[in-house]
């Protein structure tokens, strides 16, 4: 009789090495770092196991018992099969247009496919075994992974293709593993470039004649024609809404452009005085604003971009807030910095709006917002702001009750009042 291992012994990992190829190649294909990059990691652990296998290595088994010739044919059949898919299993991870590269957990790279080679600069076979953040050089990229790497790098050179930009990802797997995962960018990159010159370019040769079309407008008086008043007031409503939005543009464009802002002190004090007589003018008495000052810190960054932002904020709060609502302005302390928050008891926004709200022109209720008066492009003005601030913003809102918009700062952004360096 013959001796060989059973059919059964083969099945699951025939299954699993099916299930995580489709997986694997499925998720990756639809974008997604974060959902497809255990199941990329479980295939590079197959791509190793067939690797060991190659080279003499066999997987530990069971006594097998005796068989059948029948039984020992269909187990061959079911073999091969299994070798057939797992040949293309390999071939798959090996071809993906991404970079995947594994790495035990002091980062020593264990093993990686082709994209790696061409966007990471990784070589066959000197760089197995290697630490990849040395083979990496100087380069922000083996800067990001000895700090830690705990959230993802956007847009960052690639160490292998010069002029190329890449999207990467560090994944914990297994015992202590991780899985680097690095997508070429660098046509998106080129796209966005587009599109903020394009909108700079656009905003820019529509202010001038806007700024005539409104002037003409402002030297009409309604008086003379009082038929045409209605028509006159609202052509000079819209004119002054499109001019607001080509300077929110303008601003967006300058803000996207900037690296970094420049550094001075910005004396929350009279700031928030000024924000609050801004809401006064706004609200005309239709709403209770107060303010609520215990921070006791100034803030270090650019005076005129913060008070747009913060600004920004309190006018939203106005304009969503039904008359007799109240308005909450409040700076405060921290665990790690400080918090500037404004709280509204207006009409609220679904969480299914919350994640988008910060994007251009993005409206939770199109009628709504041209009523107020708003351009859509506050709260993309008020993130880029805060990124360039390192601060970053939360939203909390519940229909029907009201919302809270707050941007918070770290330690190392305040300033003690009245001159001194440090809070």
């Amino acid at each position: 009789m013959l001796t060989t291992p059973p059919a059964s012994t083969w099945k699951l990992p025939a299954a699993l090495a099916a299930g995580l190829a489709g997986g694997a190649l499925l998720g990756w294909l639809a974008g997604g770092h974060a959902t497809a990059g255990l199941a990329i990691a479980a295939v590079a652990e197959i791509v190793l196991l067939l690797t060991r296998i190659g080279h003499g290595a066999r997987p530990m088994m069971r006594s097998p018992p005796e068989i059948s010739p029948l039984q020992h044919d269909r187990f061959m059949t079911r073999s091969r099969r299994l070798a057939s898919s797992l040949r293309d299993l390999r071939s798959a991870a090996g071809n993906l247009p991404d970079a995947v590269v594994l790495l035990d957990q002091d980062q020593h790279v264990r093993w990686f496919n082709h994209a790696a080679e061409e966007l990471l600069g990784l070589r066959r076979p000197q760089d197995r075994g290697a630490h990849l953040h040395e083979r990496l050089g100087a380069s922000e990229l083996s800067d990001w992974l000895q700090e830690g790497a705990h959230e993802p790098l956007v847009d960052v050179a690639a160490p292998g293709r010069p002029n190329s930009h890449l999207s990467v990802t560090l994944l914990p797997f297994g015992r202590r593993q991780r899985l680097l995962l690095a997508r070429d960018i660098s046509h998106l990159t080129r796209l966005e470039q587009i599109r903020r010159d394009f909108v700079a370019n656009v905003s820019h040769e529509l202010r001038t004649p806007l700024t005539v079309i409104h002037g003409y407008l402002e030297l009409l008086d309604p008086e003379d024609v009082p038929d045409l008043a209605p028509v006159l007031g609202e052509m000079r409503a819209q004119s002054k809404r499109m001019g607001q939005i080509v300077e929110d543009l303008l601003t967006l464009s300058r803000l996207e452009t900037q690296d970094r802002l420049a550094e001075e002190r910005v004396q929350m004090a009279p700031l928030l005085a000024t924000i609050r007589k801004e809401a006064e003018a706004l609200s005309q008495g239709r709403h209770r604003i107060a303010v609520e000052s215990t921070a006791e810190a100034d803030l270090l960054g650019s005076p005129k971009d913060l008070h747009s932002a913060l600004s920004n904020l309190v006018s939203n709060a106005v304009r969503y807030t039904p008359s007799g609502g109240s308005i909450a302005i409040r700076w405060k302390r921290e665990a790690d910095g400080a918090a500037y928050s404004v709280s509204d008891t207006g009409f609220g926004i679904p969480a299914s709006h919350l994640a988008r709200l910060t994007e251009r022109f993005y409206r939770v209720s199109s009628s709504r917002s041209r009523d107020s008066g708003g351009t859509g492009l506050g709260l993309s003005i008020v993130k880029h702001v805060l990124n360039l601030h390192q601060a970053r913003l939360t939203i909390e809102s519940v229909p029907g009750q009201g919302s809270t918009f707050t941007c918070h700062f770290g330690a190392e952004r305040l300033l003690a009042p009245g001159g001194n360096d440090d809070a």
